[in-house]
C-alpha cells in the first residue's frame, strides 16, 4: 500500500505520503491557482510515487454531520476516482489543520500559511489517522494482563 494524503482546499492542496511502514509524511502542498496545472501536478506525484490509495480529510461539523465543504471534498474524491482509477478513502479531518497551524509560531502563520506548509502537515495527520487504523501499533498481538 502506497499512499496519498489529501488536504483539500480551493487555494492549496495539502499532501503527504505513507506506506506499509506505516508512517506519514509531509510533501510539498500543490499551491498553483491554475487548476489544469495542479491536476498534471497531482497526476506526476501519483505516478512517481505509485500510489495505490488516496485519503482526503473529510470535512466534519463537531457533532459528526458533514461540514459544507464536505460536498466540495465529496465533488473531488468522485473526480479522482474517475480521473485516476484508485481508491479514495475519506477520513474525519476536524482539527487537523488547526493542530498544524499550533505548530508555527503566531507571528509566522500568515506567511507559512500561503507556502501550504500548514495544509501539508494537515494532510500527514489525516493520512497518519488512516496509517494508524490500517496498522496498529500493537499489531492486534496484546499480550494478556
Amino acid at each position: 500500500m502506497r499512499c496519498l494524503g489529501i488536504d483539500y482546499g480551493a487555494r492549496r492542496i495539502g499532501l503527504s505520503f505513507g506506506d506499509d511502514l506505516g508512517v506519514a509524511t509531509p510533501l510539498p502542498a500543490l499551491v498553483s491557482a491554475d487548476e489544469p496545472r495542479r491536476w498534471a501536478e497531482l497526476a506526476a506525484i501519483l505516478k512517481q510515487r505509485r500510489i495505490t490509495d488516496i485519503v482526503i480529510g473529510y470535512p466534519l461539523n463537531m457533532d459528526g454531520t458533514p461540514g459544507f465543504k464536505a460536498r466540495e471534498v465529496d465533488a473531488y474524491a468522485t473526480k479522482l476516482r474517475a480521473e485516476f482509477g484508485l481508491p479514495v478513502h475519506l477520513v474525519d479531518e476536524r482539527l487537523t489543520s488547526y493542530e498544524a497551524e499550533s505548530t508555527i509560531a503566531k507571528t509566522k502563520r500568515r506567511e507559512v500559511r500561503a507556502s501550504g506548509i500548514i495544509d501539508s502537515r494537515a494532510a500527514t495527520l489525516i493520512l497518519q489517522d488512516f496509517l494508524n487504523q490500517k496498522f496498529p501499533l500493537d499489531g492486534g498481538n496484546e499480550s494478556p494482563g
